[in-house]
């Protein structure tokens, strides 16, 4: 999600102090074929924060949202491929320079989001660049719990409100945060991938059919809403194309990766097409009407109550893989060598020490996720804020420390742009948020 919403796993660092970065559990080793990476790339891009696209769309309005969708889809395929430049930039540098030290040749040419913070702005670099990774992956696990509690308290009235639904499932989760085997974690992730596609199904079935009905789908619909409402269906929109840091081990896991870039164009097209055809047929179906959360706008009968729960049943399961990369630092954290824990405690109390750690932070995301107000306005918030310094002011940095010198004066000129236009993003999202009511 920013932080992968979508059930991402960790790729380890062969240096020490590096920590590990989110990764798609189909992505393992190297070989991938072009269909085997584009599946991958959607898997990574696709996740619950579609289901607040209707919403988004209302806010906005259904042009004005189809118009954010599709600049956030632009924007997002360009900073990837800033990315990839910034990459191949620090791979001439490692085979024309002499003198790089073990630590940077062991990379062999390929770079984590990290890797390239560290290389343009030091260790600084790379502890921010971790940090905002963390924050999202944070914000993506507590967008999950909001979802699974407003959604199961919809079907189960009786467990409203939905902090009542976290404190039951709380255990569960505490639970699953014990297993550490990649392996065994990365079958919840495809789960909730499926479970996502039915109920996508499910909503767009229920458009089709309420729309035949009205006869006239845009009577009544506006197509812009208002000047506030576009920010807030882009924040939204970035969250909805979360996995913009598996970009170079995506790319990296190719057999052919000269082909990756026309790759990665098809995959965001489709998924753009796909976002946007979603969220304006929800919008026009339901009108003044749609909820942050679509599934909630369906009737209230026996197959939407199974879809719901099938859903926060899978959402529950993948929890534990987005909760991973957030452990293996604190964990990292902890044990690190002068740190506290391994300075003041045996290898009992360590493991102790480490699960309590778990439990902590389990705890902590659903305490934050009972106040929560509303699912839409806290993706919008996260998209905002923390995707857009991911997907957009990074790597425009990136790619002035890195290939600026040598960019064209257009390069530059759209760098600053989105350098800028993301500060400003993250600002407003931040504002909204602060902001007296």
């Amino acid at each position: 999600s920013c932080g992968s919403e979508t059930g991402s796993l960790l790729s380890p660092s062969d240096h020490p102090s590096m920590t590990p970065e989110v990764k798609v559990p189909l992505l393992e080793g190297r070989g991938a074929t072009p269909a085997q990476t584009l599946g991958n790339i959607v898997v990574s891009i696709v996740g619950t924060g579609v289901l607040g696209l209707p919403f988004a769309f209302r806010t906005a309005g259904w042009l004005a949202g189809a118009l954010g969708v599709a600049g956030a889809g632009a924007a997002t395929f360009y900073c990837m491929l800033l990315l990839l430049d910034c990459r191949d930039k620090l791979r001439e540098q490692e085979t024309e320079e002499d003198g790089l030290g073990v630590e940077q040749r062991c990379h062999g040419g390929n770079y984590t989001y990290g890797d390239l913070g560290e290389r343009g702005f030091g260790p600084i670099g790379r502890y921010f660049t971790e940090a905002i990774i963390i924050i999202g992956q944070t914000g993506g696990s507590v967008a999950y719990l909001v979802f699974i509690g407003q959604n199961l308290s919809s079907v189960l009235p009786a467990l409203s409100p939905p902090a009542v639904v976290l404190a039951l499932l709380l255990p569960a989760e505490i639970a699953l945060s014990f297993v550490r085997s990649l392996s065994a974690l990365a079958p919840f992730s495809i789960l909730a991938d499926a479970c996502t596609v039915l109920a996508v199904a499910a909503v767009v079935k229920e458009d089709v059919q309420l729309l035949a009905e009205r006869g006239r789908p845009f009577a009544g619909r506006s197509a812009f809403a208002g000047l506030w409402g576009v920010p807030f269906a882009c924040g939204v929109a970035v969250f909805c194309f979360e996995g913009f840091c598996l970009t170079l081990a995506l790319e990296a896991s190719m057999s052919n990766r000269g082909r990756f870039r026309p790759v990665l164009f098809q995959a965001i097209v489709g998924v753009t097409v796909v976002y946007v055809g979603f969220g304006v047929c929800g919008y026009l179906a339901y009108g003044d009407a749609t909820r942050d959360i679509v599934t909630l706008n369906l009737p209230d009968n026996w197959s939407t109550a199974a879809v719901k729960v099938v859903l926060c049943v899978g959402l529950a399961l993948t929890f534990a893989v987005m909760m991973y990369p957030i452990h293996e630092i604190v964990e990292a954290r902890l044990l690190a060598p002068g740190g506290w824990v391994r300075r003041r405690c045996g290898g009992v109390v360590q493991r102790a020490a480490l699960h309590l750690s778990r439990v902590a932070v389990v705890a902590a995301l659903a305490a934050i996720a009972c106040f929560v107000p509303a699912f839409g306005d806290f993706v919008a918030f996260v998209g905002s804020t923390v995707c857009a310094l991911l997907s957009f002011v990074l790597p425009a940095l990136f790619h002035l420390r890195f290939v600026g010198p040598t960019a064209s004066p257009w390069a530059l000129a759209v760098d600053y742009f989105l350098l800028l236009a993301g500060l400003v993003f993250a600002g407003h999202g931040m504002y909204t948020v602060l902001a007296p009511s």
